[in-house]
């Protein structure tokens, strides 16, 4: 059996969601898209590690209000193009996570990420740019807050949701 990690990522609001996936079903080379827009706060945790994700992570959404975001630009990928996303509460949930399970992080999972949303990549760096150039003029920044940290499983492509756990409490990371 192949090795499975499972992936966090951070809950887009509905329209957020929506207005994204319909970007990546429109750019997304469709024979490599297998997923939706998403947020990934981390990449690979090993499959030991399911029970602990399962019981942190609620903890942790349960501390926390709905964490404002901001939309802020377009992300250069090189052969691929995303959504740049500024979240200052995002990246300081992300560290509480990651300061947890210090000592099990892949090297990848071990830095802060930029937060995006990927709507398009694997395609020549030509694509990219003319996708860029389109954009740049009508995309404006867009508020919203993240609604939950979500937990998946990485089936060789598609991922299955295994939880998702909305952000309920009071204090704003």
């Amino acid at each position: 059996m192949a090795f499975e990690p499972f992936i966090v990522t951070a809950g887009l609001p509905p329209d957020i969601f929506a207005w994204a996936d319909d970007l990546r079903l429109a750019h997304y080379p469709s024979e490599r898209n297998r997923l939706h827009a998403h947020v990934t706060l981390f990449h690979a945790f090993a499959p030991s590690l399911r029970d602990e994700l399962g019981s942190l992570l609620p903890r942790i959404a349960a501390e926390f209000a709905p964490v404002p975001a901001r939309i802020t630009g377009l992300m250069d990928l090189g052969k691929g193009t995303a959504l740049a996303i500024e979240s200052p509460g995002m990246l300081t949930i992300r560290a509480i996570i990651a300061d947890h399970f210090q000592g099990a992080l892949t090297e990848q999972d071990r830095y802060p990420p930029r937060l995006h949303i990927t709507i398009q990549n694997k395609v020549t760096r030509a694509q990219a740019l003319a996708l860029q150039q389109a954009m740049v003029t009508g995309l404006r920044p867009r508020a919203f807050s993240f609604r939950a940290l979500e937990l998946h499983l990485y089936r060789g492509g598609p991922w299955e949701e295994l939880g998702r756990f909305p952000f309920r409490g009071r204090s704003v990371a």
